[in-house]
């Protein structure tokens, strides 16, 4: 699968762009980029060809793996798919519920594959536990906490406009439903939302399966206290989402083996632009539940 790269900042060079170069089932074909000089040096780095022109890029390839902010993401998606070529796509979808239902609807027309990477699903250890625990009934309720120390110095998203305007919600918000949903079944309503320290949020969710969830989601956490953690407690007794041993890279490989074996099979995977969508819905939703609570005046 000739496969074409559209995004040169972080993200797209510590993990998409190693990720494509390295994977055996992938022609890394060229690199596009809003800046045309940033995607020459990404490209050249590579071997491949950078190019100027997005149309271009998307008559000389298969696919596409998408490291654009989210609303730029949504366009450039839809444009891909329908041009024909599947999509390998990051969290979130879109920032708004029409755009990340316009990409999935466009993928479903053309009749192209989905796969949108949320990390935490494609990692060896936790992709094997959320399938273990998806197959187990009885869960009584669930507490996650997604806490990132982002606006820091040293951190190369420090400076992402998307983030420090939508925050923790819409950045590691999808990482926390990516886990609790194929577990805990859909959402089936916000139940509270309210503001922490800074862009800190807490949310109260109400699964298909009777269970509950609470979330706290922060991108401004200190730096010793950031970390992910999820843990389940229900008939069975307490599950803890076990760690990674692994980066991006390996995770964003297996990623791409999903895509090869949808746009193989016909078979859409679990996390195509479908289940994008519903983690953006349910979003949009907290969203609309954190607009009518008091922000922290701290």
């Amino acid at each position: 699968m000739r496969i074409g790269l559209l995004g040169t900042g972080p993200w797209a060079r510590a993990a998409y762009a190693p990720a494509l170069a390295g994977h055996p089932g992938l022609h890394f074909a060229g690199v596009w980029g809003r800046r045309p000089e940033a995607a020459g040096s990404l490209a050249e780095e590579y071997g491949v060809r950078a190019y100027e022109d997005v149309d271009a890029l998307l008559a000389d390839v298969d696919a596409v793996a998408v490291a654009l902010p989210p609303a730029v993401q949504a366009q450039m998606a839809g444009r891909a798919a329908r041009a024909g070529r599947h999509l390998l796509l990051d969290k979130p979808l879109a920032l708004g519920v029409a755009e990340a239902r316009g990409v999935a609807e466009a993928a479903e027309r053309a009749g192209v594959a989905s796969v949108v990477f949320f990390t935490t699903r494609f990692q060896k250890e936790p992709e094997a536990w959320i399938d273990e625990q998806a197959a187990v009934a009885g869960w009584f309720t669930a507490r996650a906490q997604w806490l990132g120390a982002v606006f820091t110095a040293d951190n190369p998203f420090a400076a992402s406009p998307w983030r420090r305007e939508k925050g923790a919600l819409w950045d590691v918000g999808p990482h926390a439903l990516s886990v609790l949903l194929p577990v805990l079944g859909d959402v089936r309503q916000v139940l509270a939302a309210a503001h922490g320290p800074a862009d800190t949020v807490h949310l109260v969710l109400d699964h298909a399966t009777g269970a509950s969830s609470t979330l706290t989601l922060s991108l401004t956490a200190p730096p010793a206290a950031a970390g992910a953690d999820l843990e389940l407690r229900g008939d069975s007794g307490v599950a803890l989402l076990p760690r990674s041993s692994e980066g991006a890279v390996p995770a964003l490989a297996r990623a791409a083996d999903a895509l090869l074996t949808a746009a193989r099979t016909g078979r859409p995977h679990v996390c195509d632009a479908g289940f994008g969508l519903r983690v953006t819905e349910i979003l949009a939703a907290a969203e609309d539940r954190l607009a009518g609570a008091p922000a922290d005046q701290g």
